[in-house]
């Protein structure tokens, strides 16, 4: 069962070094902080099975695991937990490494009571808003996710977890090539270009670009247009033939000429004839062009505008 120290901001001090450990627990203690110490990696991911911390300290060099893996595994377990490096490798390498294993800050040893007090109560101050627009969005049933430069999901409401499931289960995909998609896709979706991930026969999910929320983290929001809406919605707003909606709705949904077919029981080449025929009264020069102005209308004309 975890435990949490409801009436004090806690931090964990991961740190081999009695001088550096008693000078960190009496600061801490002055300010109010409930400190927490392991004496290694290990046995801080020991603590960690009992006590969630607001902020953890790391130490870099260690015995039996050092920072940078105990880093990585904290990163599996609380994503959104602050982690400050406290080291004396001031090298750049180093710094970079750290950072690379989920670090939010570095501190260069010796430490300075007062730089480290200032920058706990930033994390913390930091982390305590972003839970706190999560809980909102999670209580609202938002289809919000945030990611870092790396396309690496660093949250997500329940809603947005099972549909960004499902898009990896149905591709066979694993979670780091989302990631590589989603980094590839971030400086063009800032610029209102959405990202369409095909989930089921039945189901596209449209991603846009909501807003930065950190110098590192990006909230998205996804769009899940369901395919039984009515084609006359796309009939009507299109100005094209009822015939042509349906071969429409189903391109949209990333079907090939085939596919559609046999659908709509008709032949290849009647389904090409039909989109020949579209493809001038919708403005569109292509399947891509077309599925794209397909799905804004199923959305309302609401793609790349945070709804």
């Amino acid at each position: 069962m975890k435990m949490h120290f409801k009436d004090k901001l806690t931090v964990l001090v991961v740190d081999d070094s009695p001088e550096s450990l008693s000078m960190i627990n009496m600061a801490l203690d002055e300010a109010g902080i409930a400190v927490l110490i392991a004496l290694n990696g290990q046995q801080a991911m020991n603590v960690l099975e009992y006590v969630t911390p607001d902020i953890v300290l790391m130490d870099a060099i260690m015995p039996v695991m050092d920072g940078f893996e105990c880093s990585r595994e904290i990163r599996k377990k609380l994503p959104l937990t602050p982690i400050i490096f406290m080291t004396g490798l001031s090298e750049v390498e180093h710094i970079v490494k750290a950072f690379d294993a989920g670090a939010n800050d570095y501190i260069v040893k010796p430490i300075r009571p007062e730089e480290l007090l200032v920058r706990i109560r930033q994390h913390s101050n930091n982390t305590r808003k972003l839970l706190e627009a999560q809980n909102t969005l999670d209580a609202v049933r938002q289809h919000v996710f945030c990611i870092n430069n790396s396309g690496r999901i660093v949250w997500a409401t329940p809603e947005a977890q099972e549909l960004l499931n499902q898009y990896s289960q149905q591709q066979n995909q694993d979670v780091t090539l989302l990631d590589e998609r989603l980094s590839r896709w971030l400086s063009s979706g800032q610029e209102g270009h959405d990202l369409v991930l095909p989930v089921q026969d039945k189901l596209m999910l449209t991603v846009y670009y909501f807003k930065q929320t950190e110098e590192d983290e990006y909230l998205l929001k996804i769009q899940s247009p369901d395919v039984t809406v009515d084609p006359a919605v796309l009939e009507n707003s299109l100005k094209i033939t009822y015939r042509e909606a349906e071969v429409l709705l189903w391109l949209a949904h990333g079907k090939t000429n085939r596919e559609i077919a046999e659908i709509l029981n008709m032949s290849p080449r009647t389904v090409n004839k039909h989109l020949e025929q579209m493809y001038p009264k919708i403005g569109a020069n292509n399947r891509t062009t077309a599925a794209s102005i397909a799905i804004q209308m199923i959305l309302g004309g609401r793609i790349g505008v945070p709804g």
